[in-house]
């Protein structure tokens, strides 16, 4: 597994789309007023695509109309000092054309947030980007 400077394991695309698809909660990077903006979310991978579902009026849907986006997941075990991050970087669409819809409401992506959440937005990634802290990993010796 090659390291990189700092001694982690990079992960190549074929592991960040599988512990993508171990992970129950991301965190969606978008711009809102010309700011940058993270949002934590519940999302599905379906046909290689992150699929967020959020309400038609929400601040999400609207910024990410056809912008580039970033989505990270991760997981961490504290005790171990060991986890994992991915990124992936690529279009956000919100989702408009009926057949894909009816597809998309049977999934079982069902939103953590109170309210209505019928508008699904998806991201098709075009950058990977993966790292992992080995076990075997020596302890920093900062806090």
């Amino acid at each position: 597994m090659p390291l990189d400077r700092s001694g982690l394991e990079i992960l190549d695309t074929a592991q960040c789309r599988s512990l993508l698809a171990s992970a129950p909660v991301g965190r969606i990077v978008f711009t809102d007023r010309a700011l940058p903006a993270v949002q934590p979310v519940n999302f599905a991978l379906v046909d290689g695509d992150v699929v967020i579902r959020t309400s038609v009026g929400s601040k999400l849907a609207a910024a990410v109309r056809n912008a580039v986006v970033a989505f990270e997941a991760d997981d961490f075990d504290v005790e171990s000092r060991t986890g994992w991050s991915v990124v992936v970087v690529g279009q956000a669409r919100v989702v408009t054309e009926p057949d894909e819809l009816e597809k998309l409401r049977r999934l079982p992506l069902r939103p953590w947030a109170p309210g209505e959440r019928e508008h699904f937005v998806r991201i098709t990634p075009r950058i990977f980007s993966g790292r992992r802290i080995p076990a075997s990993a020596p302890a920093s010796t900062n806090q």
